[in-house]
């Protein structure tokens, strides 16, 4: 947190950023100095030695001005050679002369600077230790940043109770001592410091609670952090620091508030001048933001209100009102509210304008509800607090028939009640004060007071009486007349239904949506054999349930009923079964859903009818076990009788073989007798085993590929012998090529060679048999045809029973299982069997075998 050093103490913060640039400044004249000494040192080292090289050169007479230069030689009268040398040596004497005066001047100076040198090191070294004491104070620490990235150096230690650690690698962790606001803004500070030179001042907090001032400065190349703990005045200016930003942030956090509200809000100094708007307030007077709308004075209240609350408004009683203004060219009503303050005064403005128009609008409401309450059939008459009359509709006259002057004249509720008793209006009472006193009483009471009055005139009226909040009360008159007459219709018509169902003879009970028994009759007690008080009304029908447990026990029963009744479906189908009750009883139960949520339960004994039905069941178990003896029956016989067929029809063979001997004319015609006989009987024989293996579902069919041409060149040689016997011929009509087909040859031969049999056996003399045969969708469809009597139409229903026979024209009379086999291997290949025939007119019966039959399919089958 920023704070300026505005206060008494900052010299002796500045002190410490002057001593620390003194510390550099005179380390820098230190070392200048040390290097002047050497310099100078050097130079006098050298005098001697130049002095003493003039010496020895020559001698000379040499003049020396008061500045020690030379001024002027003088010499003898020599010889040209000796005066050549003496003039040489007089100008080198002269010269080191002069050097000489111009060393020991030079060496004065020196001397003077070094002098002048010594003291300003002295003063450094002195102003060093003094800093250094200053900075080694113990309320503050200095860390120090040189510009080669180096490891930080630190001055100084800050107190143990400001929490700062005392080690330099853990000082520098601000967030475990400081506050994290004040760590995190103080890291920030400290980077741009380091990378940008930008100075700081800041005040932060620890984890105890302490402040400490930190500053930021760039020196000599070097960034250093100045970390100060504050105490007394300081302390307590700089916690007073903090307070003022945190009073600032909460003033600026409720202006950004108040700025957020819909209504205008603003602040005026002790002149009344706008100091500060909110946005709403902006919109309203059409500024384009709030600083012009305070720059341009625009107001929202005009000036009559804004003198009135100036005048009005105190400290202790706020200005409230509600004014009219213009908001964007619309008259818009406000709720003004303004507080007068120390140093001026604030308001807001709460639109109104949708309260005018709600008041408006309760208005019209109000006029509309009288309105309607007048069109209503139900009288009403509404009084005040004094519990006068203050509205009345029209059908409150006309039930009453009072005076309209009387009305408008407002009458009290006591008046009224009288002067309708004085006409013969109200019922007669015992205590008509007592009767009044407590009919009046509903102004007293908190509840609704509702009342049936029997007119003289016959009328039932339910006289509903309610107090208002505010006092008074409404009366509404409820004509009952007819109500009462349907209500007592109903009860009648109520009665005559119970009385019809208490004498049904089936058992009848009706359940609520609740589970609750509405209503029974004799005849429902008596098939469960439970009592009157067991079924009695409102009883629930767990109850019943364990009663009729006695009777019927299973879960289908009561339990199914009690589910049935009591769930919360919305959809709820009727309901119909059987129960065998353990006394017996056989019971037709209906479970019948009700248009008013009930449910009704019926029972009807059917236990004639079923012992009925149970009889002739039985009967009909023992035809069918009887004809299952017949069959077993006939299967056992016929096996019995196949072996000694066999040996009749061998040694007929046998006896027809010439080496046996010859026979006469007599015994070889009863051999042939014999021989047919025996071979017609075999037939039959194995027409029954074939019947009789069906029907145990034991037969199998030897499924290959059968070529239909080869099949009916077959059927045609077969039967050759059958049609010349008869006279009749056979017309086949099939393509060339019929292809094959997946069946059983031996049955599939066989189902044709009966069909051809019975043509054969019912086609009078002469006559032609046709068969025709064709592929359709690839399966096998032929047809048998003859011109015979045909059948009657009351004994096609009967061809393919078993040991059905007719004699209607045929030659011969069968066992009557030709058809029956035919209809039984047809089906066993998936096949179908129809027959047309019609008296007269011939017979024709057609098969299909279906193609594609997978063979594996129909032996599982």
């Amino acid at each position: 947190m920023s704070v300026h050093n505005s206060y008494p103490c900052e010299r002796v913060t500045q002190s410490g950023d002057d001593a620390l640039h003194g510390v550099s400044l005179h380390a820098q004249m230190l070392a200048r100095c040390q290097r002047t000494f050497k310099i100078v040192r050097s130079g006098l080292s050298r005098v001697p030695a130049l002095l003493a090289g003039t010496i020895l050169g020559g001698s000379a007479t040499i003049a020396v001005a008061q500045d020690g230069s030379p001024v002027a030689t003088g010499a003898r009268l020599f010889s040209s050679g000796e005066t050549i040398t003496y003039s040489l040596f007089v100008g080198i004497l002269s010269a080191t002369l002069f050097s000489i005066v111009w060393l020991v001047r030079q060496r004065g100076n020196i001397e003077a600077e070094s002098s002048e040198y010594r003291r300003a090191l002295a003063e450094s070294h002195h102003k060093i230790t003094k800093y250094e004491a200053l900075i080694s104070d113990k309320s503050r620490r200095i860390v120090i940043w040189d510009g080669a990235e180096k490891r930080p150096e630190f001055l100084g230690q800050l107190p143990v109770e400001t929490g700062a650690p005392q080690a330099d690698q853990d000082f520098l962790a601000f967030g475990r001592w400081l506050k994290p606001s004040s760590a995190g803004e103080l890291e920030k500070s400290i980077e741009k410091l380091r990378s940008h030179a930008q100075s700081f001042d800041l005040t932060v907090e620890t984890q105890r609670g302490e402040v400490i001032e930190v500053q930021g400065r760039v020196s000599g190349g070097n960034a250093f952090a100045r970390f100060v703990a504050l105490n007394n005045l300081r302390a307590e200016h700089a916690e007073l620091q903090v307070e003022r930003e945190r009073l600032i942030a909460s003033i600026s956090t409720f202006q950004e508030l108040l700025d957020s509200l819909e209504q205008p809000v603003w602040r005026r100094n002790g002149d009344g001048e706008l100091t500060w708007v909110n946005h709403a307030y902006a919109q309203s007077v059409d500024a384009r933001d709030a600083s012009l709308a305070i720059t341009e004075k625009r107001e929202l209240l005009n000036t009559v209100t804004r003198q009135k609350i100036r005048a009005t408004a105190t400290p202790d009683s706020p200005y409230h009102d509600r004014i009219s203004t213009v908001v964007s060219g619309n008259r818009t009503f406000f709720d003004v509210v303004d507080v007068k303050t120390t140093g001026g005064s604030a308001g807001i403005a709460i639109e109104a304008t949708e309260a005018e128009t709600l008041r408006e609008e309760l208005k019209r409401v109000l006029k509309s509800h009288a309105e309607t309450l007048d069109h209503l059939a139900t009288p009403v008459a509404i009084f005040d607090g004094r519990q006068r009359l203050q509205f009345y509709n029209q059908a409150f006259v006309s039930l009453w028939g009072f005076d309209l002057v009387f009305l408008e004249g407002k009458p009290d509720n006591s008046e009224l009640l009288d002067r309708l008793r004085t006409a013969g209006k109200l019922p007669e009472q015992l205590n008509w004060k007592n009767w009044k006193e407590t009919a009046l009483s509903v102004y007293r009471s908190l509840d609704t007071k509702t009342d049936l009055w029997h007119l003289p005139n016959g009328q039932t009226l339910r006289v509903i009486a309610t107090a208002h909040p505010q006092g008074g009360a409404t009366w509404v008159f409820e004509n009952l007349t007819e109500q009462v007459d349907l209500q007592t219709r109903y009860n009648t018509l109520v009665k005559v239904q119970g009385e019809t169902i208490d004498h049904l003879a089936e058992g009848v009970a009706v359940f609520g949506a609740d589970g609750r028994i509405r209503l029974s009759n004799p005849a429902f007690r008596a098939l469960w054999g439970i009592t009157a008080d067991q079924a009695e009304t409102g009883t629930h029908i767990r109850a019943i349930e364990t009663a009729c447990e006695q009777s019927y026990d299973k879960p289908d029963g009561w339990r199914d009923f009690s589910r049935f009744i009591t769930s919360f479906d919305d959809e709820r189908p009727s309901k119909q079964g059987t129960l065998e009750l353990l006394s017996g009883l056989v019971l037709d139960y209906a479970i019948i859903p009700l248009p008013d949520a009930q449910t009704m339960l019926t029972f009807v004994n059917m236990t004639d009818s079923v012992r009925a039905e149970r009889a002739l069941k039985e009967k009909n178990d023992a035809l069918l076990k009887a004809d299952e003896l017949k069959n077993d029956f006939v299967q056992h016989v016929s096996y019995e009788l196949r072996s000694p067929l066999t040996n009749i029809i061998g040694f007929t063979d046998l006896l027809k073989t010439p080496g046996i001997g010859d026979l006469t004319e007599r015994q070889a015609e009863y051999l042939d007798h014999i021989s047919t006989s025996s071979a017609v009987l075999l037939t039959i024989v194995n027409d029954i085993l074939d019947l009789a293996t069906v029907d145990a579902g034991i037969m199998q069919l030897n499924y290959s590929d059968n070529d239909l041409n080869e099949l009916l060149d077959d059927v045609s040689l077969q039967i050759a012998d059958r049609l010349q016997e008869s006279g009749i011929s056979l017309e086949v009509v099939a393509p060339v090529h019929l292809g094959t087909l997946v069946a059983d040859h031996q049955r599939l031969k066989q189902i044709l060679i009966k069909l051809l049999t019975n043509a054969i056996n019912f086609s009078p003399d002469g006559a032609s048999v046709q068969l025709t045969c064709q592929r359709s969708e690839g399966d096998f469809v032929f047809s048998v045809s003859d011109k015979g009597p045909g059948i009657p139409e009351d004994m096609l229903k009967s061809v393919f029973d078993r040991f059905s026979t007719h004699g209607n024209g045929g030659r011969k009379t069968g066992a009557g299982l030709g058809l029956s086999i035919v209809e039984s291997f047809v089906s066993l290949h998936h096949g179908t069997v129809t027959i047309d025939s019609r008296p007269g007119n011939g017979t024709v019966v057609t098969c299909r075998i279906p193609a594609g039959v997978n063979p594996h399919s129909i032996a599982a089958e």
